[in-house]
C-alpha cells in the first residue's frame, strides 16, 4: 500500500474509531485532545521518510484531509496547522531546531503552531508589528499575535516578526519560538460557536528568545505560501464536511417515510440534494486542481478558487441536509447543527472568500492586461 493509501486508511479509521464516539466528550471537556491525535500517525504527512514521515506529496494529501473532515473540521484544521509546521521544521536546513524538534513533532509527542496574524494585521500581513530585535547573539521578540491556533497547547510556534520597525514585508522574517521560553503566554481561549476543545488565543511576547528560520525579505514569501498550503487543507476538509452532511442526509432520507415513500423519493428533497452532489464534484476538482499547481506560478490563483468555492458549497450542503432532516437536523444526535458552525468557520479561517476574491481578480487584470499588451 503506498503511502498516500496508508495516510487515508490511517485518517477513516480515526474519524470512525476515535473523533465520532467520543467529539461530544471533547467538547463538553473543552480540552484538545492529544493523544488522540498523537496516536493517529498522521502528525508528519509532509516530513522525510528520514524522521519518520509520510513524505506525502500534496495530491496525495487531497483524500487524507477529507476523511478528516468528514470527522471535524476544526480537528482537522489543527492537524494540518501542525503538520504545516513539521514540514518546516524538518525541512528548513536549521541543524539545532531539526535536533530538538524533527522527530517529536513527527510522532506527535509535540504539537506545532503557526503564529502569523495580529489584530490589527489579517488579510494584509505586511502590517504586523511585532519587532525581533538582535540581543547578545540572539533575537528576541516583542509584539501581540491573535488567532493563535493551539495557543497554551502546542509546544512549538513559527512565528513572524519584523526586524525593522519599517512599513511593509521587506524585514519580515519567521522564528522559532518554544511556547515554554521566557517571554512567551497566551491569553484565555476565545469563545467559539463549535469546538470548544480547540484553543485559540492571542499570543504575547515580551522579549521572548527566536531562533530566525527565514531571513528578513524571505519571510513574508514563506509566510504566503504556506497559507496556500493551508488553504488547500481547508478546501479539502470543507469537502470532508460536504461529503458526510450528504451521506447523512440522504441515509436519513431512504429510512424515513412521508406520505406513503421515503423523503428522497420525493423531488423536491432528492433535487436539492442532487444539487448539494453536483457542488461537491466541483469543489472536489477545484482542490485537485489545487493541489497539484501549488508552488507554480498560478497556484495561489487555483487555491483561490478552491478555498472559495469549497467553504460556501459546504456550508450551503449542511443547511441543505440538516434541512432534510426536519426538526432532527437541530438536535446533536447527528452533526449537521455542529457542520453548520463548522462551515462558517472553514469559510473565515486562512483567509474569507473576499480575499480570495481578490487573489482572482488580481488574476483576471493579469491576464486582461497582458492581453492588451499583445
Amino acid at each position: 500500500m503506498s503511502g498516500g493509501n496508508s495516510a487515508v486508511e490511517l485518517a477513516r479509521a480515526f474519524v470512525h474509531d476515535v473523533v465520532r464516539p467520543t467529539i461530544r466528550e471533547w467538547e463538553r471537556g473543552a480540552v484538545y485532545p492529544r493523544t488522540a491525535v498523537r496516536n493517529t500517525g498522521l502528525t508528519g504527512l509532509f516530513a522525510p521518510a528520514e524522521d519518520g514521515g509520510l513524505d506525502l506529496a500534496l495530491p496525495q494529501a487531497v483524500a487524507v484531509f477529507e476523511e478528516l473532515g468528514r470527522g471535524d473540521a476544526a480537528l482537522a484544521f489543527s492537524m494540518s496547522m501542525h503538520n504545516a509546521v513539521t514540514a518546516a521544521v524538518t525541512r528548513s536546513g536549521d541543524h539545532a531546531v531539526h535536533t530538538r524538534w524533527a522527530k517529536p513533532l513527527v510522532a506527535g509527542d509535540a504539537l506545532g503552531g503557526f503564529s502569523l496574524t495580529e489584530q490589527h494585521a489579517g488579510s494584509d500581513a505586511s502590517a504586523i508589528t511585532t519587532l525581533a530585535t538582535p540581543r547578545d547573539g540572539q533575537w528576541t521578540l516583542r509584539g501581540r499575535k491573535a488567532w493563535v491556533t493551539l495557543g497554551g497547547e502546542a509546544d512549538l510556534f513559527l512565528v513572524f516578526a519584523k526586524t525593522s520597525e519599517d512599513p511593509g514585508h521587506a524585514s519580515i522574517a519567521m522564528f522559532a519560538v518554544e511556547a515554554s521560553s521566557p517571554g512567551v503566554s497566551f491569553g484565555a481561549p476565545y469563545s467559539k460557536a463549535a469546538s470548544h476543545f480547540l484553543p485559540i488565543t492571542d499570543m504575547e511576547l515580551r522579549d521572548a528568545p527566536g531562533l530566525m528560520l527565514v531571513q528578513p525579505g524571505q519571510g513574508l514569501r514563506t509566510g504566503l505560501a504556506a497559507i496556500d498550503v493551508a488553504r488547500f487543507d481547508i478546501a479539502a476538509i470543507a469537502n470532508g464536511l460536504h461529503a458526510e452532511a450528504l451521506d447523512v442526509a440522504t441515509r436519513y432520507a431512504m429510512e424515513r417515510s412521508v406520505f406513503g415513500k421515503p423523503v428522497l423519493q420525493h423531488q423536491g428533497i432528492a433535487w436539492a440534494l442532487a444539487d448539494c452532489a453536483t457542488e461537491l464534484e466541483a469543489a472536489r476538482g477545484l482542490t485537485r486542481r489545487a493541489a497539484e499547481a501549488i508552488g507554480s506560478a498560478d497556484g495561489s490563483v487555483a487555491v483561490a478558487h478552491a478555498k472559495r468555492f469549497g467553504p460556501d458549497a459546504a456550508l450551503r450542503a449542511a443547511v441543505q441536509c440538516s434541512e432534510t432532516l426536519g426538526a432532527y437536523g437541530w438536535l446533536h444526535d447527528y452533526p449537521l447543527a455542529r457542520f453548520i458552525a463548522l462551515a462558517k468557520m472553514l469559510q473565515v479561517v486562512d483567509g474569507t472568500a473576499e480575499v480570495q476574491r481578490i487573489v482572482i481578480a488580481r488574476d483576471l487584470v493579469r491576464r486582461a492586461s497582458a492581453q492588451a499588451e499583445r
